[in-house]
Formats: C-alpha cells, sequence, structure tokens
C-alpha cells in the first residue's frame, strides 16, 4: 500500500506541474483576390480585358434562319430551309507598330438535323497594315441589295496583304491563294492571283475601285462601284470588265448594275436593282477559254429589309434572270437574323 501510495502521489505532483498547453488557432485562409472583367474602350464597344493580361477581346455573332426558293434548290424541291450561327473572336493589343489584332470567325450551318458542317470562315491577324490568314478579298463587296451580281465565285482566300487607310480613304494591295478559283477543261485550280482595292467617302458619296490578276488563267478583271444619297433613299451603281474568264470575274465579260435603296421608314428599306450582263456565262467553277459566242442577260429583282427590334431584323428577296442563251429561272429568300 505504500509503494502504491507513493505512485499516485508522483503522478499527481507530476500532471500538476505540467503546463497545459492550448490547441493551435484556427487561421482562415486569405481568399484570393477576384479580378473582375474590366471594360476595354479603346477600340470600341463591346471589348473587355481578358483577366490578368492587357488583350481585350469583343465577342460578337448572328443566329440566321433561311429559306431559299428556286428551281430545284433544294433536290427534288423549289424550297429549302437551313439554319446558321456564327461566332467572331477579335483580340486587340497595343504595340510598338499600333495595335495588334486577331480575328477568329466560326460558322456552323444546318440544312437539317444531319446535315450539318462546321467551318473556319475566317481567321488572321492584321498589324500596321498588314495583314494574313484566311479573309475576305474587296471581291466580296457588292451593292446593298441582293440581285448584284459582280463578285467572284469564291471571295475568301488565304491571302497576304498590305492597307494603307485614312479617316476617308484606303487603297491596298494583296496576293491571293486562288486553289479554290475558277478554272478550264482540263486543267486544275488555279493557286495565285493578285488584287488591288482602293475606295473612301466623300459626303454622302462612296466609291470602290478593285482589281484582280489570275495568274494561272492569265486574265484579269477590273471593277468600280459607287453609292450617293439621294432623295429618301442611297443610289448604287456599279460596272465590272472581265478580259476572259478567271477567279477574280467570270459571270460575263461585262455587266452593269444598279439600285435604289428606298429607306420607307426608320426600319422599313426597299430595294429594287437591275443588271445588264454582256456576254453572259453564269456560274461555275469550270469556265470556257473566252467569252466568244456567248449571249447577253439581263436580272431585275427586289429586296425588302424590316428592323424588327434592335439586332433583330427579317429580309425577303426575289430576283428574275432571264439570258439569252439559256431558261429563265426566278430565285430568292426570306431571312430571320438576330445579331449580338
Amino acid at each position: 500500500m505504500n509503494i502504491r501510495m507513493v505512485l499516485l502521489a508522483s503522478a499527481a505532483a507530476f500532471a500538476a506541474s505540467t503546463p497545459v498547453l492550448a490547441a493551435d488557432a484556427i487561421v482562415a485562409a486569405e481568399p484570393e483576390p477576384v479580378e473582375y472583367v474590366r471594360v476595354c474602350d479603346a477600340y470600341g464597344t463591346g471589348y473587355f480585358y481578358i483577366p490578368g493580361t492587357e488583350t481585350c477581346l469583343k465577342i460578337e455573332g448572328y443566329i440566321r434562319f433561311q429559306v431559299n426558293v428556286g428551281e430545284d434548290i433544294g433536290g427534288d424541291s423549289d424550297w429549302d430551309a437551313f439554319t446558321r450561327g456564327q461566332v467572331q473572336f477579335t483580340a486587340k493589343s497595343d504595340t510598338e507598330y499600333g495595335p495588334l489584332t486577331g480575328v477568329i470567325v466560326m460558322q456552323f450551318n444546318a440544312d437539317n438535323a444531319s446535315d450539318q458542317e462546321a467551318i473556319l470562315d475566317s481567321a488572321y491577324l492584321d498589324v500596321a497594315g498588314f495583314r494574313a490568314g484566311l479573309f475576305y478579298s474587296w471581291w466580296d463587296d457588292g451593292l446593298s441589295g441582293e440581285t448584284d451580281d459582280i463578285g467572284s465565285v469564291v471571295t475568301l482566300h488565304n491571302s497576304l496583304r498590305y492597307q494603307y487607310e485614312s479617316g476617308t480613304f484606303y487603297a491596298g494591295l494583296s496576293v491571293d491563294e486562288l486553289e479554290d478559283g475558277v478554272y478550264k477543261l482540263g486543267e486544275e485550280a488555279n493557286n495565285v492571283g493578285v488584287a488591288f482595292g482602293v475606295g473612301g467617302t466623300a459626303g454622302a458619296f462612296s466609291y470602290q475601285i478593285t482589281g484582280g490578276y489570275d495568274v494561272d488563267n492569265e486574265d484579269g478583271a477590273i471593277r468600280a462601284m459607287g453609292t450617293v444619297e439621294i432623295g429618301p433613299g442611297t443610289l448604287g451603281l456599279a460596272g465590272v470588265y472581265s478580259t476572259g474568264p478567271n477567279s477574280y470575274y467570270s459571270a460575263a465579260e461585262w455587266a452593269v448594275a444598279a439600285e435604289y435603296a428606298i429607306k420607307a421608314t426608320d426600319k422599313l428599306k426597299i430595294t429594287p436593282a437591275v443588271q445588264y450582263y454582256g456576254n453572259y456565262f453564269g456560274g461555275g467553277t469550270v469556265v470556257p477559254d473566252d467569252f466568244d459566242g456567248l449571249g447577253d442577260a439581263w436580272k431585275v429583282g427586289l429586296t425588302v429589309d424590316y428592323q424588327i427590334v434592335d439586332n433583330f431584323y427579317a429580309k425577303a428577296t426575289v430576283s428574275y434572270l432571264d439570258p439569252d442563251d439559256g431558261d429563265d429561272s426566278t430565285a430568292g429568300f426570306f431571312r430571320l437574323q438576330r445579331s449580338f
């Protein structure tokens, strides 16, 4: 018993002499600072800074529903509907050479649930007036209506371009890869062309002169367009001449077009238009050696644009084509489009 008591007393004394240690305090981790998206107003509306960078980004695009009408346009049917979604990303940042711009445009088309495609509609970089990548040429431009046919069969190319711009004037030169351009029977698709564009505005008048030389086909084309505000609308005139079928213009040896875009109300625009072709060939990527012996053609059309609400509009157009060497035809479409 004495030994037992001694042990108990020793344990009690040791416990009393040992300091009581408090549990470690719980320290909450500091939340990491959140960098909210900042508006970038250096390049216009819609841009914001990519977090953590000094690069400004803009996201825009549109959703389109369209019904095309024409003879056998949908296989055995005279009508065909399709839906498109397009998204464009534009990135800009300041450099010692001026703004560095990068653009990516993705396009998604659906003819129906099983027949769909996703394509790269444009992708290019731009700095100090130089542009390189996949983008549309000056030959993609046209008058404001849907009747005129004064551009190339294919206007989207891998190109290298320089364009000088001031406030009301631009002038540029491009080298275009034409692998998907027009070609003559027994040959293959073309591979290179050189084009130029000059244009600008002067008050209510705007103008553009475009030219191109197809190296493989050894032919070229030149086109002039102009618009001027007259009365309640805008008058547009255009003329094009081609030395022979080539990737820049192959529909005819020459053509003239005119339209008058009438602004009926703040939301409604009505555009009647007409075009005449000399030595008319038409469309297609396989072209004749020259335009000799071909007949003429003429075309009339009407386009109606109506803005339903902001960023949402409807468009309807119909045109009638009467060639000397072929059957006359009527075609058109109805479109609904929401932009963002």
